[in-house]
């Protein structure tokens, strides 16, 4: 929340959020809650007064923070979306497409991962248990691997959701919009997940640290020093795939001292039929200083010692 709040952070409501209609939970103008509750009602029963509160806390005033969702939209390359609002109720020109809402819903997921948290919740309480809250989305008590992500219902744009699982550390995100009842916007959902789980598969090439080779040090007190991969590596292929991967290493051989850790020293590509499926830098394991005069001096002492010794 780059320090500006925290989850323990009193949020107010304004009479204007309290008016909201729709999904919420009654805020009161006489009540704060903290962020912690706020985002539980969010993610869990689709609140939108507390949407609402948090979008006036945040920027000063719902039109503000609206302003910053466009912004953002456009950033992550949400072309097709204008937001009118920040809790999606029907309004003239809120627009956005499936394809957009995954490009959000990765966003969420891959930067802020911490909201699984509350996007896993079944059912929880607030106000000191006076409160129920049950999700919206049925998929987190019946689809195995469900994370979440966000339900969503008008008169207009009828029931939609972005659902997202993850199993074998492969994680999907599924968009249903305009679905004519909440059953089938869960069954279909269902049914692009599981095609993707039964098709794709995430393969891991190598994961950070790895020694991929032992290069040559010129000039070095240490004539060696392991190469190793600088990051995990792997991607999302079809199943079956990976025993057409091949791999393409790519070192300098002709490295002089010093050497840093971390230094780069090459890097490894893979390939699937000639399609570039990932790449990562490899680097040095450790450092190696340069070899001096002293350290001349004193190698060629030790192998006169043992020279005589033997």
């Amino acid at each position: 929340m780059n320090g500006k709040i925290s989850l323990d952070t009193k949020i107010p409501c304004s009479e204007n959020a309290s008016s909201m209609g729709g999904s919420q939970i009654w805020l009161d103008v006489r009540e704060n809650l903290s962020v912690n509750d706020m985002l539980k009602a969010i993610c869990v029963a689709s609140a939108n007064d507390c949407t609402v509160a948090m979008a006036e806390y945040l920027e000063g005033s719902e039109e503000n923070f609206v302003n910053r969702m466009n912004i953002r939209a456009k950033e992550l390359g949400m072309n097709d979306t204008t937001f009118k609002n920040c809790h999606g109720l029907d309004e003239d020109g809120h627009l956005t497409s499936c394809y957009d809402i995954s490009l959000m819903s990765k966003e969420l997921l891959v930067k802020h991962h911490k909201i699984t948290e509350y996007t896993t919740i079944w059912m929880d309480t607030l106000r000191d248990g006076k409160s129920q809250l049950n999700n919206t989305n049925k998929l987190i008590r019946n689809y195995m691997g469900a994370t979440g992500l966000k339900t969503g219902s008008t008169s207009l744009a009828l029931y939609n959701l972005s659902a997202s699982a993850t199993r074998n550390n492969l994680s999907l995100i599924a968009v249903v919009m305009k679905a004519p009842t909440p059953k089938i916007r869960f069954d279909e959902a269902s049914k692009l997940l599981d095609y993707g789980f039964n098709n794709f598969s995430y393969f891991e090439f190598g994961k950070s640290g790895d020694i991929v080779d032992s290069i040559n040090v010129n000039k070095g007190v240490e004539k060696n020093v392991d190469a190793i991969l600088n990051d995990s590596c792997g991607a999302v292929i079809k199943k079956g795939q990976e025993k057409s991967l091949e791999q393409s290493i790519n070192i300098n051989n002709n490295i002089s001292a010093p050497i840093y850790e971390g230094q780069i020293v090459g890097n490894i590509s893979y390939s699937i039929n000639g399609e570039n499926v990932g790449s990562v830098d490899i680097v040095a394991k450790n450092n190696v200083k340069k070899i001096s005069f002293w350290n001349i001096t004193t190698r060629l002492y030790k192998n006169w010692y043992l020279l005589l010794r033997s």
